[in-house]
C-alpha cells in the first residue's frame, strides 16, 4: 500500500524530478503544500509539524533540536551557496567595507536566518568584526518560538532592500538587488569566496530536508525511502548540491559552531548528533 506523505520542499535542481513525477516509489507519495517563498513553510513544520517530510533551513533545525521538537535530519542537501554576495551596502553613501561595521545600522530579514548565520560567521571569524557592536534591524520573528530575540524590530510596513536604499540602514544580508546604488559589502566577490573556500574547506549548507520523529519512529523503511528517492532526484540533476559525508559534516560543524558563537544554540554538535539511529547510516552510506 502507497503510504501518502506531506510534504515541503521547494523547486530546486535537486527537487525536480522528484516533484514532476519523473523519480516515483510505489511505497510512498508526496502531498505537496504550495509555500511561496518555501521558507514560510519553515514555521508550521517546528512548531506544528505541519509535514511529515520538509525542506528545513540547517539554523532553523539546529535551533529547533536545541528545543527537543519532533524532526529529524536526513543527510540531503536541496540549497547550498557561497554566502558573500549576500551582503549589500549603498555605495550612494560612500564605501562600507567589513571592517566598518561597527555602529553600523544593519538589516536582517530575521536574525536567525541561515544566510545571516553564515554571514556573521564569516564576518566574525575572517574579518574580526565585533558583532555586538552592530546595531541588528530585524522584521520577522524567528521559526521557532521559543528563541528570545533581542535585536531592534524595523516599524511595521518596512522594507529592507528599500530601508537601504532610502539610508535608514547601512547594510543588509542575506539579501541581493539589482539597485545601481547598491553593491556587495565584500568588494570582490568572487575572490572572497575562493579564499574562504581555501582556508575552510566548506560550501556553505543552507536547506535539508528533515522528517517527523514520529515517521522515523513508525516507518524507519519509509525514511529510507524518502532518502533513496531524493538522492535520485539529485543525481538527476547536475546543478544539485553534490557533498560526500566528510564535506557535509565540514559544512554542518561549521554552521553549528557559528551558531553556537551567536548564542543561537547552547552549544556546538558533532555533524553526527543531528542525525539519528535511522538516518545515521545514511550519512555514513554516501561517498566518502
Amino acid at each position: 500500500m502507497t503510504m501518502r506523505l506531506r510534504t515541503l520542499l521547494g523547486d530546486h535542481p535537486g527537487t525536480a524530478a522528484l516533484k514532476n513525477g519523473t523519480i516515483r516509489s510505489d511505497r510512498v507519495a508526496f502531498d505537496f503544500a504550495e509555500y511561496s517563498p518555501t521558507n514560510k513553510g519553515f514555521k508550521p513544520m517546528v512548531r506544528e509539524q505541519a509535514f511529515d517530510v520538509a525542506e528545513m533551513a540547517i539554523v532553523t533545525y539546529l535551533m529547533a533540536k536545541s528545543f527537543d521538537k519532533p524532526m529529524v535530519l536526513l543527510p540531503d542537501v536541496v540549497l547550498a551557496r557561497f554566502q558573500h554576495g549576500h551582503a549589500l551596502h549603498n555605495v550612494k553613501r560612500g564605501r562600507l567595507a567589513p571592517a566598518d561595521l561597527a555602529g553600523k545600522r544593519v538589516g536582517i530579514r530575521s536574525f536567525t536566518t541561515t544566510t545571516g548565520a553564515w554571514l556573521r560567521g564569516i564576518l566574525a571569524n575572517d574579518h574580526g568584526v565585533d558583532l555586538d557592536r552592530i546595531d541588528w534591524v530585524t522584521f520577522e520573528d524567528a521559526h521557532v518560538a521559543e528563541y528570545r530575540d533581542t535585536t531592534r524590530r524595523a516599524p511595521t510596513g518596512k522594507q529592507i532592500v528599500q530601508m537601504l536604499i532610502d539610508g535608514e540602514l547601512d547594510a543588509v544580508l542575506g539579501e541581493k538587488a539589482d539597485h545601481p546604488d547598491l553593491k556587495p559589502l565584500f568588494a570582490d566577490v568572487a575572490g572572497e569566496e575562493k579564499a574562504w573556500f581555501a582556508r575552510h574547506g566548506v560550501v556553505p549548507i543552507n536547506h535539508m530536508v528533515v522528517v517527523s520523529r514520529r515517521l522515523c519512529d513508525e516507518r524507519p523503511d519509509i525514511v529510507r525511502e524518502i532518502h533513496r528517492l531524493l538522492a535520485e532526484s539529485a543525481r538527476a540533476a547536475s546543478s544539485a548540491p553534490r557533498f560526500t559525508a566528510q564535506e557535509m559534516r565540514r559544512s554542518l560543524e561549521l554552521i553549528t559552531c557559528y551558531a553556537a558563537q551567536q548564542k543561537l544554540i547552547p552549544r556546538e554538535y558533532a555533524a553526527d548528533e543531528l542525525f539519528d539511529d535511522v538516518t545515521r547510516p545514511l550519512l555514513e552510506g554516501m561517498p566518502k
